[in-house]
């Protein structure tokens, strides 16, 4: 394991309702040389409560699973992009399920990119990436031919 970064500390949130994936998500940005200080939330509801909430000290970013209960991750990013607080908020998201229409749809509302569910391993990689561009002042929403996060593009 690379030593961590220690002047910078990103603040991650995620929205997930799948305990294993929060587990396996925060284990693997344990294994990062990038420090973190990890958050997390279990439906779109909370989500959106805690944001409110802290809307004077958003995260970094926010990983943002789809298919959550009380408000699923297309309602949240809708009510993030259109929120004059939390607009700016860097989203990305985190899902099993991988359509393009619906890609189409929330790469215009304004999300960064969109990774899928994998192993530790892709998922270490990928949130590597992601994380060093943070760090980089270098995040910003890509054209749309590189929304789809995979493995051999990171």
């Amino acid at each position: 394991m690379k030593p961590k970064e220690k002047h910078i500390i990103l603040n991650i949130l995620l929205a997930d309702d799948d305990k294993d994936d929060r587990f396996f998500f925060k284990e693997a940005l344990e294994e990062l040389p990038i420090a973190t200080h990890f958050k997390s939330v279990n439906d779109g509801e909370r989500l959106i409560n805690y944001l409110s909430a802290n809307s004077e000290q958003l995260p970094d970013v926010l990983f943002l699973d789809l298919n959550m209960p009380r408000k699923n991750g297309h309602e949240c990013l809708i009510e993030i992009k259109s929120n004059k607080k939390l607009q700016k908020l860097p989203v990305v998201i985190y899902s099993t399920s991988l359509d393009d229409q619906i890609a189409d749809i929330l790469y215009k509302i304004g999300a960064y990119y969109y990774i899928r569910k994998t192993d530790l391993t892709e998922l270490r990689k990928t949130l590597n990436y992601i994380l060093t561009k943070i760090v980089g002042k270098k995040f910003e929403q890509p054209s749309r031919d590189k929304f789809i996060l995979s493995l051999q593009e990171v």
